[in-house]
């Protein structure tokens, strides 16, 4: 490091600015430190002011301060193993060094590698949700912070528990489901934690704390009054026809939809069956495809949607489906909460059978067919 003065560029005042060059292995770097001195009063061959009035003092103690920091700016990048150069060191002075990472930024980098792995590693599923954390903190964001982002070093406990406030009561969110935002949440968090962008984990203090679900589930007459109700809505009618899918077949909604007729096949007796990996678990699935699972399929054969898609059934939306089974349930008077997961009974699977449970399907068949 070295001290110098530009004597051909003097100030108004008559004095000369004091710059600092910074050589490391030969290569050399200057700035300005926003301090100027008068000619007569430098020291070139010390590098500093002479004289013991309190401004030559306090101009030498600046020169010190500076060297200090250099100094230190040089131990950190050591110590991070960073490349050294003399402008990396300047811009790190001058703060110029890296813009702070920001959360939001981080989170979406996450996401679009999420969303190149799907079908690959991931489910869309899991991608939307993540997607869907990044949208609630965007919100929370500007409503409570008005920012559009936040340096990740500002994240702490206070924050975690404003996020968990807002998807509760903003996004009207369930225990459940407000926990699983947080864990994406503190996924991100850990993730810059190894990186070492942040020094504490905001999460340090933090419990999930989960509430036991006990879903409904249909009787056989109510599943009955379903299949039996006539529906002028042509919507309605294939809402319906995938529910009843479901309940004959125990798929989950995400699996239902992206069954493919190469999941269907038959066996040496003429049975068909659906031979698929679960999308959650990828755990390999061998179910009888009963005889009216086997007609909604069929009847949905030549389905513009189907052809399109190369599936089986035309699924739409798990919000448009949870929705139209409502007022499914409205007109055939059933009272209990229709939704995809009420048509799946997977929750029903007998631990170290490795077969699912039919007897409710067995039920209806005999119920249905008899």
């Amino acid at each position: 490091m070295l001290f110098f003065i530009r004597r051909t560029r003097l100030l108004k005042n008559g004095e000369a600015p004091i710059g600092l060059r910074i050589t490391v292995n030969g290569q050399r770097a200057e700035m300005q430190i926003k301090r100027s001195v008068a000619e007569e009063r430098w020291n070139a061959s010390k590098g500093c002011v002479t004289g013991k009035d309190r401004k030559a003092l306090e101009l030498n103690q600046y020169l010190e301060s500076v060297r200090t920091k250099i100094y230190q700016i040089h131990r950190e990048l050591l110590q991070d193993g960073k490349p050294i150069t003399a402008f990396t060191i300047i811009q790190k002075f001058n703060g110029e060094s890296e813009s702070p990472k920001m959360l939001l930024e981080v989170f979406r980098e996450h996401n679009k590698k999420y969303r190149e792995l799907i079908d690959r590693d991931y489910v869309k599923g899991t991608v939307l949700r993540y997607e869907r954390t990044v949208r609630y903190l965007e919100e929370m964001l500007q409503s409570q912070y008005n920012l559009k982002d936040i340096p990740l070093k500002e994240l702490n406990h206070e924050f975690v528990l404003n996020f968990e406030h807002f998807v509760k009561v903003q996004k009207n969110c369930a225990q459940n489901a407000a926990v699983k935002y947080l864990k994406n949440l503190k996924k991100i968090t850990r993730l810059v934690l190894v990186n070492k962008w942040i020094a504490d984990d905001p999460f340090s203090e933090i419990r999930f704390h989960q509430t036991q679900s006990n879903r409904d589930f249909l009787t056989e007459e109510e599943l009955n009054a379903i299949i039996n109700k006539k529906f002028d809505i042509q919507r309605l009618e294939i809402v319906r026809d995938i529910f009843v899918f479901c309940a004959l077949s125990g798929l989950a909604f995400t699996d239902a939809q992206h069954l493919t007729p190469e999941h269907i096949t038959q066996d040496c007796n003429g049975d068909y069956w659906i031979r698929k990996p679960r999308e959650k678990t990828n755990n390999m699935c061998n179910i009888p495809l009963l005889d009216i699972s086997r007609m909604i399929a069929e009847k949905y054969k030549n389905h513009p949607e189907c052809i399109k898609k190369g599936v089986v059934l035309p699924v739409p939306s798990n919000q448009r489906m949870n929705s139209d089974l409502k007022k499914i349930a409205d007109v055939c008077g059933i009272k209990k909460t229709l939704s995809t997961h009420t048509a799946s009974y997977r929750h029903s699977y007998l631990p170290g059978t490795g077969q699912y449970h039919y007897f409710f399907i067995h039920i209806y068949f005999f119920f249905i067919l008899r």
